[in-house]
């Protein structure tokens, strides 16, 4: 009685329980300060269960492809290729005209420029972005991606014959299966469409529209050898073009392009067996209907033939779309050089290991 007595009188003295087990008193202070911030006495020592998750964030200045040559995760994500040495090859591949340029930046060296670019085409990224990244001002990006656009098209266009290799070049390398049931292919071709900012003049909304895709898109046609190396590529035109136009305007109709015997494959919608008659080039493509209800065996199993060999352009064409810029709406400031950025990305794809397995 005494002691709830003297809790009633004396509120603010701290409670004093006593504790039979242990034989002593435990004093409980219920002040709001001691509820909220417990005394800390000295640093605890952190677990080592703990030590081993924690990691540490490496962090850059300004972007350097230097900075990566030890990282080949981080050369891969931002440029495509394997590593720093795979970059460097692409590098001097480009011959010293890297070092003569009209548009001249000093706070960059070529190398790093060059990084800059591919940062672009791979990762789509915008141009004040890079300027944060790199240290220099938007427009001075801008220009950079104008000029080095510029140079690598022309720059990798003169390696163009090289990448239509000749027919005996096709069968050494052609892959064994394919070798057995098309042996004449001399290419595979299939078009890709690049979305764009829809234009503000009607006419060019009209013109760049596209039935497929159902959004403003620049199409373009992309030709492969069996064995995936990229041979051929078009100009790029507007989403609303068909396959024949694209190909009656390309280089593909040149004389020189192919040998009597020869053949293409290529995607039902393309409809150019006529254009190609004339050079006794066969055009192999799945089998219409025709009025039929349904295809004969025979038919069936040829067509599924062609589709499993025409699958690698598609394979081919969605490597190269890993260049982002491919993917994303392309704005209306970069449209004028749509059809050389497409151009260079999938070039840059021939500097890369072949996807097609040798017995496909």
């Amino acid at each position: 009685m005494e002691n709830q007595e003297k809790t009633a009188t004396h509120p603010d003295e701290p409670c004093v329980m006593e504790m039979s087990t242990v034989q002593e008193e435990v004093t409980i202070d219920t002040s709001e300060s001691q509820l909220l911030e417990p005394e800390r006495t000295q640093a605890e020592p952190v677990p080592p269960t703990e030590r081993a998750v924690q990691c540490a964030i490496e962090t850059f200045g300004k972007y350097s492809i230097q900075h990566f040559q030890f990282n080949s995760k981080m050369i891969q994500y931002y440029t495509g290729f394997n590593n720093f040495d795979h970059f460097q090859l692409f590098f001097h591949s480009l011959g010293p005209a890297v070092n003569e340029l009209n548009y001249k930046c000093n706070l960059l060296d070529p190398k790093d420029q060059l990084f800059l670019i591919l940062m672009k085409l791979r990762q789509a990224k915008e141009d004040i972005e890079l300027s944060l990244f790199f240290g220099i001002s938007e427009s001075t990006v801008s220009k950079l991606v104008v000029t080095w656009i510029n140079f690598l098209y022309y720059q990798l266009k003169e390696l163009e014959d090289s990448f239509w290799v000749s027919m005996d070049v096709i069968k050494q390398h052609m892959p064994a299966d394919f070798s057995k049931k098309f042996p004449n292919t001399r290419i595979i071709l299939d078009a890709t469409e690049q979305p764009i900012q829809k234009p503000s003049v009607l006419e060019s909304q009209s013109a760049t529209w596209s039935c497929y895709k159902h959004k403003n898109t620049l199409k373009t046609m992309v030709g492969i050898t069996p064995n995936g190396a990229v041979s051929f590529v078009s100009s790029s035109y507007g989403g609303s073009t068909s396959d024949r136009q694209i190909i009656e305007r390309s280089s593909l109709l040149d004389p020189e392009k192919f040998q009597s015997g020869n053949s293409i494959m290529a995607d039902r919608g393309i409809m150019v067996q006529d254009l190609f008659a004339v050079q006794n080039v066969k055009v192999n493509t799945p089998t219409f209907l025709k009025g039929k209800s349904q295809l004969d065996p025979v038919e069936v199993i040829h067509d599924r033939r062609i589709a499993s060999k025409r699958i690698h352009v598609e394979r081919v064409i969605g490597l190269v779309k890993c260049f982002k810029i491919l993917k994303y709406e392309l704005p209306s400031s970069k449209v004028p050089l749509a059809s050389r950025i497409v151009y260079v990305c999938f070039a840059i794809a021939n500097f890369r290991n072949c996807i097609v397995d040798k017995s496909a």
